[in-house]
């Protein structure tokens, strides 16, 4: 009985292996794929611990910091490395947020097959260095709120203020050209 408990557990240490190499998308980043299903049990054991970003780090020692930040272009450099840590901000349309992700669900099914999760969680660090990796992320937001809030005030354009109408409609062409360029590909393989 107890190796068919476990059977699923290795199962997925077997495929996490090589997930843990490939490169990960950005902190912000909600929809887990097929290798964070895979690594669910390394993640639970605490064995495979994302670091947290030195700059969502800062964020949250001065979210309100301005040194350094004195032209718009300044500004906007930081906006941009936090948008590459944290993905689109919310000025921009969030259509992932809306649909159920196979992610999400494959990561609840395969850590369901993971008996006291909760416990092997708290015990072995994992809850804990999530709660860390969710502050810094959401000091990470706020401050990238914060500084296009300034960016605003100073006349800076975007993306060192919030996004304009004509912004938005700017970025949808771009990704819908992104999508056609892929769809494309993938007919020509």
């Amino acid at each position: 009985m107890r190796r068919i408990c476990y059977l699923p557990i290795m199962v997925a240490l077997l495929f996490a292996a090589p997930a843990i190499a490939q490169k990960s998308a950005p902190v912000g980043d909600r929809d887990p794929g097929a290798a964070d299903v895979a690594k669910t049990p390394v993640t639970d054991l605490n064995l495979d611990k994302k670091e947290i970003p030195e700059l969502l780090i800062k964020a949250q020692q001065r979210p309100y910091d301005l040194g350094g930040l004195a032209r718009c272009g300044q500004l906007i450099k930081a906006v941009e490395e936090l948008d590459t840590l944290l993905g689109p901000d919310f000025d921009l349309p969030q259509e992932t947020r809306e649909r159920l992700a196979a992610g999400r669900v494959g990561k609840a099914v395969v850590g369901s097959f993971i008996p006291f999760r909760g416990v092997i969680r708290e015990v072995s660090g994992a809850n804990e260095h999530r709660r860390r990796q969710r502050a810094a992320i959401q000091a990470g937001l706020a401050r990238r709120g914060f500084l296009k809030g300034v960016g605003q005030l100073r006349g800076c354009k975007y993306p060192g203020r919030p996004a304009t109408r004509a912004n938005v409609a700017e970025w949808m062409a771009a990704r819908q050209a992104e999508q056609e360029a892929k769809a494309e590909r993938k007919r020509g393989k």
